[in-house]
């Protein structure tokens, strides 16, 4: 018996793998996620960078589903590469693996067009899921990030001022020092100080900046 022909219904199109770019500056790190990733047939690294700059002309280059990016980089920093690369390509998929929870710094990556954040701590447990949910147009953040999200959205957030001024009084800058380097007067600075213990349920100066970075609202 003769076998019938074969129709083009017949025949599946071969699904084609989530291309995957690994931006960190640790190459253990880069590494670990190329094994874990190596035993999932949907998915391909198809490159890495190990800073910002690279990750922007990598992603140019190789146009990936998906960017697996790192927040603290030399060269520039993963915020920034984030930006720049939805800048120029509006659709591009971003999921940040960091070490840091704060809610400050989660919201900052959501606001410059991350679609995931991931603590690196949970990798293995999330990684695969937030590819797959990234990928297809969904958003993955990490429970504790949400958490923290949660804990403070009802909370008047510090202004651009009031980080600047928190920012060199963690630098060890007195409120004299302060004012002259931002040209305003002492009894502002003095102003903006007790805005910003008022807003973060801070007791003095060192809580306050001690509370600031834990979140990530200023960075040192």
């Amino acid at each position: 018996m003769q076998p019938g022909p074969i129709h083009s219904h017949d025949m599946q199109p071969a699904i084609a793998p989530i291309s995957i770019l690994v931006v960190d500056d640790h190459a253990l790190l880069r590494e670990g996620v190329r094994a874990m990733l190596a035993t999932q047939a949907d998915m391909l690294i198809v490159g890495e960078a190990d800073n910002g700059r690279r990750a922007v002309e990598e992603y140019a280059r190789l146009r990936p589903d998906i960017v697996l990016m790192d927040l603290q980089m030399a060269e520039m920093p993963g915020l920034d590469a984030i930006a720049a690369i939805r800048a120029i390509h509006p659709d591009a998929r971003i999921i940040v693996l960091t070490t840091y929870s704060g809610d400050g710094r989660a919201i900052k990556a959501l606001r410059a067009g991350a679609m995931g954040y991931l603590l690196k701590a949970s990798l293995r447990k999330q990684l695969l899921d937030a590819i797959r949910s990234v990928h297809l147009g969904g958003k993955h953040l990490d429970a504790t990030v949400a958490t923290a999200i949660a804990l403070h959205v009802l909370e008047d957030p510090l202004t651009e001022r009031e980080i600047a001024v928190l920012s060199l009084a963690a630098w060890g800058n007195s409120n004299k020092q302060v004012a002259a380097r931002l040209d305003i007067s002492e009894e502002t600075v003095k102003g903006h100080m007790k805005s910003i213990f008022s807003k973060l349920d801070a007791t003095d100066r060192t809580h306050a900046v001690t509370l600031a970075i834990k979140r990530g609202l200023i960075d040192l």
